[in-house]
């Protein structure tokens, strides 16, 4: 979709539409000056767009996706100003002047400010976030995308069409939702043509201790079933039934209906009856269709978790294409593509638009607590308008008054 770029209406105050306070919150100027130093990228604090400036541009570019570079910087040098004080040194450079900032500090800050920064934000009052004690998530992928250029296509890759070629070169990523809040976890991108479930290697190592994955039937398989066993988080994944799925032999049949098998490496580990992991199945049906959900977990005793409970517990698998459809068609904006004209800063622009996406789901986080409600029914487009129109005035400063954006 061509990109028809908005400017902000004259005359508007800073408070009506930045929102730089969400930003810093969520991500302390302290943090963004110790991921620059770790990634090599702190520069000198006498250019005109100082790194860490750079930074929580990024960011709010990620908010106003259909605004133009330069007014979103204007806005943010204002906002800087507005919570920082008059003495700060930034200063509002032209389109060339903002490519090189960006191309200067790259994309590894913000990707390790993702890694830092995020994590699960429920508490033991959120609704709809635990099953008993245990944490749910969910795993998922989906695609980008993102600017047509030589350099972009190279690097990324486009699907196949029937006629010619597909409008866009895109990217694949692959995350964790934390389900009831929503905020997007562990999240990894790569081409086009890497596969969701080589991402999927990578994102599922952020589980842990005391959380339940949710998966779905394309994602299953050996390998990553074990590398996410090993992080000592428990799982609850569909599999495919018939030819294509796993070979499931009833072990032991449990007073719920389901009942225990094991998964092998290989078909000759299974001949061998070698390098097996135990596995409880579930196979249920929805009323008014005849096709079997089969699911496997490693929750193995029905008295803690029946089969019924886990039927429909996995349904909350979805939660993760709600929040992909906030991430995409609210967020960046429906076929809007990334505006980024390189590699480098296509993968600075993905982990803005993360950083955004938990900066939000944060705040409503937050507001449902206070409101004794579900995070489900808060708005996430009213949110978002919220946050884009209106600068909450969180505390941004140290009591010592040390941290500045000078």
């Amino acid at each position: 979709m061509a990109r028809s770029l908005a400017g902000l209406p004259a005359g508007v105050r800073l408070s009506d539409f930045i929102s730089l306070g969400v930003i810093a919150e969520s991500f302390p100027v302290g943090l963004v000056r110790s991921v620059l130093d770790e990634a090599g990228a702190s520069g000198k604090r006498t250019r005109e767009l100082p790194s860490h400036v750079v930074v929580y541009y990024a960011i709010a570019l990620a908010l106003y996706m259909q605004v133009s570079y330069g007014e979103v910087l204007r806005c943010l040098v204002e906002g800087v100003r507005w919570l920082f004080g008059p003495g700060v040194r930034v200063k509002v450079t032209g389109r060339s002047g903002i490519s090189q900032a960006r191309s200067r500090v790259g994309s590894k800050p913000l990707e390790l400010l993702y890694e830092r920064a995020t994590g699960p934000v429920a508490t033991e009052g959120t609704k709809g976030s635990w099953y008993h004690s245990l944490r749910v998530m969910s795993l998922d992928g989906s695609t980008l995308d993102v600017a047509d250029t030589k350099e972009n296509d190279e690097a990324f890759g486009r699907p196949g069409a029937s006629v010619g070629r597909s409008g866009f070169p895109k990217v694949r990523f692959c995350a964790l939702v934390e389900c009831g809040t929503h905020v997007l976890l562990g999240a990894r991108m790569g081409p086009y043509r890497t596969s969701e479930v080589t991402l999927a290697k990578d994102v599922v190592r952020c589980l842990a201790p005391g959380m339940l994955c949710l998966a779905d039937r394309g994602f299953f398989g050996f390998e990553l079933w074990s590398l996410a066993r090993a992080t000592g988080a428990d799982l609850l994944w569909r599999v495919t039934v018939g030819e294509g799925g796993p070979s499931l032999p009833v072990a032991r049949t449990l007073e719920d209906g389901s009942y225990l098998s094991a998964v092998y490496p290989s078909p000759s580990a299974r001949r061998r009856g070698t390098g097996g992991v135990t596995v409880r199945v579930v196979n249920y049906k929805l009323e008014g269709s005849d096709e079997t959900y089969r699911l496997v977990t490693t929750l193995l005793d029905p008295k803690e978790a029946p089969a019924e409970e886990l039927a429909r517990l996995y349904h909350e698998r979805w939660e993760i294409e709600n929040s992909l459809d906030e991430f995409k068609t609210h967020l960046r904006g429906a076929r809007v593509v990334l505006r980024s004209k390189t590699p480098e800063l296509v993968k600075q622009e993905f982990y803005g638009l993360m950083l955004a996406h938990y900066a939000v789901r944060k705040l409503m986080h937050e507001a449902a607590l206070r409101g004794g409600v579900d995070p489900d029914s808060v708005s996430f487009v009213h949110a978002l308008r919220v946050v884009r129109r209106k600068l909450p005035r969180f505390v941004a400063l140290s009591p010592s008054g040390e941290e500045t954006l000078a």
